[in-house]
């Protein structure tokens, strides 16, 4: 029997890496279909002699996108950006490159495509990230038709650009910020007892259900060794949901550190946005303040990890394993003899 050969688009990724281990621990012949090569050389170590391949891929070019695709049995597109940079354009990325790579699996005989888009993803959204991504989905939809599509939560795992970059900063900031809490404190006056409430974060901000990277990656894995998965649609999220200002506390309570939780409401983010997003990598940009102003959890009737066969990790379970570098280290005591 043949080694079965998968392309993955943006397999050098957070995702991605997990997601090349596994198919290389399978046996399967891995092809990482990437801008610059020389960034996907260390997963080579993931397999044996020749078994993982990074191939120079622009995939605006169908072309390009083509040659990675040749002979290939399944495809797997992880591509995606969190802002626009440069050349790097939401429409470009999450719609025009998501149609090519879906059609052009078609054309080549691709027989199983995995297409990971995100929670949120609408053709109807005014926040352009997500908005994209419904677009992307549609097109891969109607180009492929047997297409298998991921929509995640907030991913986390050792490599996260989230609860990584808020402990980072709490090494040297006071406070941190809890998104999406009213604009005004509520403030409540219990009159029989001369006493005054103050409610700064509301119900906690904008609501996530963080999901581990593991578990899309092996979502991704079930994908492509089903055929029941062909033309449905799951979304992807932990076993718990938690509001901006838990997952704050959380995160502070796993690495042993006070700080002050700020809220910050919409408007304030949307002025952030507006300065930030002139940096090479913006803090926040203002179609992400569309963005948090949307829940991101699994839909109630979504097709969820759990139909998948996949029981969902609790980020407790995890965060203590990768986040222990950001804790206060403890002096050790001396015994005098």
């Amino acid at each position: 029997m043949s080694q079965r050969i998968v392309t993955v688009f943006g397999g050098s990724g957070f995702i991605g890496r997990h997601v090349v281990r596994r198919l290389a621990k399978e046996g399967a012949q891995v092809r990482v279909a990437v801008r610059d090569p020389e960034t996907a050389n260390y997963l080579r170590l993931m397999g044996g002699v020749g078994q993982i391949v990074p191939v120079p891929t622009d995939i605006n070019d169908p072309a390009s996108v083509a040659r990675a695709l040749q002979g290939a049995d399944q495809a797997v597109n992880l591509v995606g950006i969190l802002f626009e940079a440069g050349k790097q354009r939401f429409q470009q990325v999450h719609t025009d490159a998501a149609a090519s790579i879906a059609d052009t699996s078609k054309t080549a005989g691709v027989r199983d495509l995995v297409h990971v888009s995100a929670i949120g993803a609408d053709v109807k959204s005014d926040a352009l990230y997500a908005k994209t991504k419904g677009l992307g989905e549609v097109a891969v939809k109607k180009a492929f038709s047997g297409v298998t599509i991921l929509r995640p939560s907030i991913v986390f795992g050792p490599e996260d650009g989230f609860f990584n970059l808020f402990a980072g900063m709490s090494r040297l900031a006071p406070v941190l910020p809890v998104f999406g809490c009213p604009a005004w404190p509520k403030v409540s006056v219990f009159s029989d007892k001369g006493l005054i409430d103050v409610d700064f974060y509301g119900d906690g901000g904008t609501k996530f259900q963080p999901v581990y990277v593991g578990d899309v990656a092996d979502a991704v894995m079930k994908a492509l060794e089903s055929h029941e998965t062909a033309g449905k649609v799951y979304e992807l999220g932990g076993p718990n949901v938690y509001s901006s200002e838990e997952l704050m506390a959380l995160m502070l309570r796993i690495i042993g550190r006070r700080r002050i939780l700020l809220p910050i409401p919409f408007w304030v983010l949307n002025i952030m946005g507006f300065f930030m997003e002139a940096l090479p990598k913006p803090f926040i940009t203002r179609d992400q303040v569309k963005l948090l102003r949307r829940d991101n959890v699994v839909s109630r009737r979504a097709k969820k990890l759990q139909d998948l066969g996949i029981a969902p990790t609790a980020a407790e379970s995890v965060l203590p394993t990768y986040l222990a570098r950001f804790r206060i280290p403890r002096r050790n005591s001396v015994a005098k003899s």
